[in-house]
């Protein structure tokens, strides 16, 4: 029902998506606005403008804080604010306004492709937690993805290089190279930290009859208690 001192009540939709600031760096939504309002008696000419003006301001407000990486709870966030817009306006009754969020097909691709490199990343760390910080597990991860008697022998002698190989550079060089740059940084001058890793090298071959300690694949030595025991490379 209408009274009669009230004016026709009017519906404004948006005939180009118009576009808000969102919490992802370098990607905004496109906002579809439906806009339903009362002008009041004797009002300016440019009141529709002012309406859409006024809601398009309160959901940048929102939409500046939420990222785009999920539209949807983008959308219904914008909207309850939209909701909570002051129904009385100078110059217009504000009946309901809402939004219909989306985002330009470069901006999908872009999430997309922030995903796929996120996903990568998370994998690359579960496998250096959990595969390649225990080198034996490498030859059996290649055994389980090939059907058995596809890998050679060798092939299955080349994995097991490598993972003797991993493990003698976790147990003897890179705690050798953690005490090397200990010893580098002792020194601010240049010149007298290279001469002091000129020293440790030249300790180095001494220690291992005139030359630095090459051999990735030691045999297992016995040790004086007959137990197997690793050279050091």
């Amino acid at each position: 029902m209408r009274w009669p001192w009230h004016r026709a009540v009017r519906t404004s939709r948006s005939a180009q998506p118009r576009l808000l600031p969102s919490a992802t760096e370098g990607i905004a939504f496109e906002a579809r606005y439906t806009i339903t309002w009362r002008p009041l008696w004797r009002v300016p000419s440019n009141v529709e403008e002012t309406a859409r003006a006024t809601v398009h301001a309160a959901a940048a407000e929102t939409a500046v804080r939420l990222r785009a990486s999920d539209v949807p709870a983008a959308q219904d966030a914008v909207n309850a604010t939209l909701g909570r817009l002051p129904r009385r306006a100078p110059n217009h009754c504000l009946l309901s306004a809402k939004v219909a969020l989306g985002l330009p097909g470069a901006a999908q691709e872009l999430l997309a492709q922030e995903a796929a490199d996120e996903q990568r990343v998370r994998r690359l760390r579960f496998l250096k937690k959990n595969l390649y910080d225990h080198p034996d597990l490498i030859v059996l991860d290649q055994l389980e993805h090939h059907a058995p008697g596809a890998l050679g022998d060798e092939h299955i002698a080349e994995l097991q290089r490598l993972a003797r190989l991993i493990r003698s550079c976790d147990q003897w060089w890179f705690p050798l190279l953690e005490q090397w740059q200990q010893v580098g940084q002792g020194f601010t001058d240049i010149e007298k930290r290279q001469q002091a890793m000129v020293v440790l090298s030249d300790s180095l071959k001494a220690l291992n009859g005139g030359s630095l300690p090459s051999n990735t694949e030691p045999p297992d030595l016995p040790g004086p208690d007959r137990s197997p025991r690793r050279a050091h490379p």
